[in-house]
């Protein structure tokens, strides 16, 4: 058949001689299994890597939230002398055009108790104005309000120390700090019973059990800092320019002062995060090259087994070019379709993963995602658009590469040889 008498690519002929060839018959029926195998290795592949690049991702933006909903993202504290200038470095820094609030804190450990249990808190003073801006926590109170926070001696505990310690709003709790009043024999342990005002969830264990606010004032005679606080916590309204306002506070601090921001602060736990997520990226990859490798082999098998077919269809003026269609075609399909079938099951996946698992921890009766392990109270699932279009894209370019080799090979078959030995 000349060129101008040829049909045109991708005809409707060589669409239905590939779908002829995936359907399973017995002689080729396993020829049908590589096929299905394959196909099914695609498909999960490529659903498992957007679920896990979803949770990676989901895992991260939840606990930045919440790391920089509760700390500043820059920390200001004082060098040579004591910030007992508080007060006016905190206003100068305020009125910083792109600075959302700083907040001046006194930190300090201390062990809670009641008649039921202890544990090791980390008490934060802080001012009831502030701690009313602070929404990660004001507008995640279980129990309580903070009404009159400043002139009472209540506190606020997160809702996991409140479960631990078996107490609720209302209750008095004991807190025991290390260094207290200075005697002749010795400095004593300072110990103070608190009524609990208000109960906190933010959804981070980390911080539902073991922070505990009190007012900023009763913090500073609890740990023996009168007039002077530990640093002041600035938050921003863009978390990613912090490098723009590091000069332009300590321009505004009017003192000697030593910075930290949020990178420095969570460092080591967001590059072991981003490490995990690189290595998993990697790892689950290789379950989509080994199903088009599969692909290579199935098509390879397929094409000896054709042979006969295939010098039939070339004598009768298929060309070369049509064979190798047929062939890509035949191995396309199992990669395309394994791909958006793999594409729906991810996104159905992260969008019901909490209520799958709890389903799966109830079924197995046991915890998948313990608070305590992951510092989430619940597993988050947040899919990134472009990530997930170069998984698919990823996942597509290897099913096609996979079809060439033996689409090649097969427009290469001399009919002559092929009818041969037949």
């Amino acid at each position: 058949m000349s060129e101008s008498t040829a049909t045109r690519p991708f005809a409707p002929f060589e669409w239905l001689l590939s779908l002829r060839y995936l359907r399973a018959r017995r002689k080729e029926g396993f020829i049908s299994i590589i096929a299905g195998f394959s196909f099914l290795g695609i498909m999960l592949g490529v659903a498992t890597l957007i679920i896990v690049m979803a949770v990676m991702n989901g895992f991260r933006k939840e606990l930045l939230d919440k790391i920089l909903g509760l700390n500043g993202h820059l920390l200001v504290q004082p060098l040579e002398s004591p910030l007992t200038d508080w007060d006016a470095v905190t206003q100068r820094i305020s009125g910083i055009p792109g600075i959302r609030l700083a907040t001046p804190i006194v930190e300090g450990q201390a062990l809670a108790s009641s008649p039921f249990h202890s544990t090791g808190v980390l008490v934060r003073g802080i001012r009831a104005a502030d701690l009313e801006k602070l929404t990660s926590i004001s507008q995640n109170l279980k129990q309580g309000n903070l009404d009159g926070f400043d002139e009472g001696q209540g506190i606020v505990i997160g809702r996991r120390l409140a479960d631990a310690l078996s107490v609720r709003a209302g209750d008095n709790i004991t807190l025991v700090a290390p260094r207290g009043a200075v005697t002749p024999m010795g400095t004593t342990p300072r110990i103070k019973a608190y009524k609990v005002a208000a109960v906190f969830e933010i959804g981070m264990s980390e911080y539902d059990s073991a922070f505990v606010f009190m007012p900023l004032v009763e913090a500073q005679a609890y740990f023996n800092r009168s007039g002077d606080v530990t640093a002041i916590e600035v938050y921003l309204n863009s978390a990613d320019k912090y490098r723009e306002f590091r000069k332009l506070v300590t321009d505004a601090a009017q003192r000697p002062i030593f910075m930290v921001d949020w990178t420095q602060r969570n460092a080591t736990f967001f590059n072991a995060l981003q490490v995990e997520r690189n290595v998993m990226f990697l790892i689950l990859t290789m379950i989509v090259l080994v199903a088009a490798l599969n692909i290579v082999s199935g098509l390879i098998m397929l094409v000896k087994d054709k042979g006969r077919d295939i010098a039939i269809l070339r004598t009768m003026g298929a060309t070369q070019g049509a064979i190798m269609r047929v062939f890509l075609i035949t191995g396309a399909s199992i990669g395309v379709v394994g791909t958006l079938l793999g594409f729906l099951v991810g996104l159905v996946v992260c969008a019901n993963i909490e209520s799958i698992r709890q389903f799966v921890s109830w079924i197995t009766a046991t915890e998948l995602f313990s608070p305590e392990l992951y510092f989430l109270s619940r597993l988050p699932a947040e899919i990134d658009p472009g990530e997930t279009t170069a998984v698919v894209v990823m996942a597509l370019a290897l099913s096609l590469l996979a079809t060439l080799y033996p689409s090649w090979r097969a427009a290469r078959l001399d009919p002559v040889e092929a009818l041969r030995y037949e």
